[in-house]
């Protein structure tokens, strides 16, 4: 499996270098830029909403999609009981050798294992792929919990990409929904393959995790970004 995102993470943790970059193509929108040393920031440099969703893990964490780490280490630092999963092997190997906890498996495969909260930052419910999905990865977390568990995540309202300078709005009407997006990364030469990644807005979000039993609490939200915390 090509494997851009461990590659950039491997490469860094060799030689760091500032001007590292994977790059995000996009079938709707221009090429995005993801600096790699962003991946390796510390809590020092953690977004507000970074700083609380980590503050409100407690018990045994899930951090889902974990890249290479820096939630999972942040909270092992702080004595947490945290396991890391990612399907990147060069990120998983990377999260391994600081000690982490870290898994190479697929959140949909987990079998057996209960948790009390998971973490998917970084846009983590970006898994589903497609807003028809949302319900069935919801679902798949609510399983996984004991209960009173909880899962922390953030998304984005991401209308704003469709606004033209007048304040009207374009978008494919054939499309199920504006933020179901395909996405392909490339670092190095090394192109992986297209994957589906969903941005939801807070009522969508809202509705598809009452649907599935969760309580919805708004943690944060700015801009067209937010936390949220779905208890079981």
């Amino acid at each position: 499996m090509r494997d851009p995102l461990g590659a950039a993470i491997l490469d860094y943790q060799k030689k760091p270098s500032k001007k590292a970059e994977i790059i995000v193509h996009s079938k709707i929108c221009e090429d995005d830029v993801i600096p790699v040393p962003y991946l390796f920031r510390r809590y020092a440099d953690f977004p507000e909403l970074e700083k609380i969703a980590v503050g409100e893990c407690s018990g045994k964490i899930l951090d889902v999609g974990a890249g290479a780490g820096v939630h999972a280490l942040y909270l092992k630092e702080q004595g947490k009981d945290v396991c890391a999963i990612d399907i990147s092997e060069g990120a998983v190997s990377y999260m391994k050798a600081q000690g982490i906890d870290a898994r190479l498996a697929d959140f949909y495969e987990l079998q057996g294992e209960h948790y009390d909260t998971i973490l998917m930052l970084m846009n983590g419910i970006g898994i589903a792929g497609t807003l028809s999905s949302l319900e069935n990865t919801l679902l798949k977390a609510y399983q996984l919990l004991n209960e009173k568990g909880q899962v922390i995540v953030d998304s984005s309202d991401i209308i704003y990409l469709y606004e033209d300078e007048e304040g009207g709005l374009w978008m494919d009407l054939n499309t199920e929904y504006y933020g179901n997006f395909d996405y392909q990364m490339e670092y190095n030469g090394i192109t992986g393959e297209w994957f589906p990644w969903l941005y939801v807005d807070f009522d969508k979000m809202k509705a598809a995790a009452e649907k599935v039993g969760f309580k919805v609490e708004l943690l944060f939200e700015e801009d067209y970004q937010y936390l949220v915390k779905l208890i079981k």
